[in-house]
């Protein structure tokens, strides 16, 4: 079922998603795993665009299709209780609108059983400051799609540093470019590769 789920985001296939997800809820699936199968359809998604075997257009489509789905699954996540294990703040950082990703991780980290505050795109250094404050968060994770974002990063990471809570914080960033070449660069904690190390990493820092 999480196969057919997957297949119908990489082929951009809206009715199919939407109808095969009802019926995974339906049988009692579990949630977080269907979220995994969205999060692997999108991610042939973005290989295939790479490849330039799918066009913007398409990129937009699935990312709605994701939306739809992930809509349906929330009640059911809702349903399961349970304390909170930590809160997160997450957000694409300064010049950088890029989103998909970051949802997605958003998402997986909400399934997972976190409280997630998702502050959006182009997000300003100090906004993440502010925000780790008022809710407390000890893990704040920066998204970028663009090399603009490297300095972005980098400059969140210092105001961390500026406000002097840089050491009640984790910070994990993330993104097509990044590596460990970036993370030297910005000064964060961790970077992961996909969704599901980020969830990972949330697991490891917040333990």
């Amino acid at each position: 079922m999480s196969d057919s789920i997957a297949g119908f985001i990489s082929d951009v296939d809206e009715d199919g998603a939407l109808a095969e997800v009802r019926k995974a809820l339906d049988a009692g699936a579990d949630p977080l795993g269907l979220v995994e199968a969205l999060r692997a359809g999108m991610s042939t998604v973005g290989n295939r665009f790479e490849a330039r075997e799918y066009f913007l257009p398409d990129l937009i489509l699935s990312a709605e299709i994701f939306n739809q789905s992930v809509a349906l699954i929330e009640p059911h996540l809702k349903g399961t209780g349970g304390p909170s294990k930590g809160s997160v703040v997450i957000g694409t950082v300064q010049g950088d609108v890029h989103d998909i990703g970051k949802n997605i991780v958003a998402t997986m980290l909400r399934c997972a059983g976190y409280e997630v505050r998702d502050l959006g795109i182009d997000v300003a250094p100090g906004s993440f400051v502010d925000t780790a404050k008022e809710t407390g968060a000890s893990l704040v994770a920066l998204s970028g799609l663009l090399t603009v974002a490297f300095d972005s990063m980098k400059d969140t990471v210092a105001a961390f540093v500026e406000a002097g809570t840089r050491d009640s914080v984790k910070i994990i960033i993330g993104g097509g470019p990044v590596n460990e070449t970036v993370l030297e660069y910005c000064g964060a904690d961790a970077y992961g590769k996909d969704p599901s190390e980020a969830v990972a990493l949330a697991e490891r820092f917040l333990a």
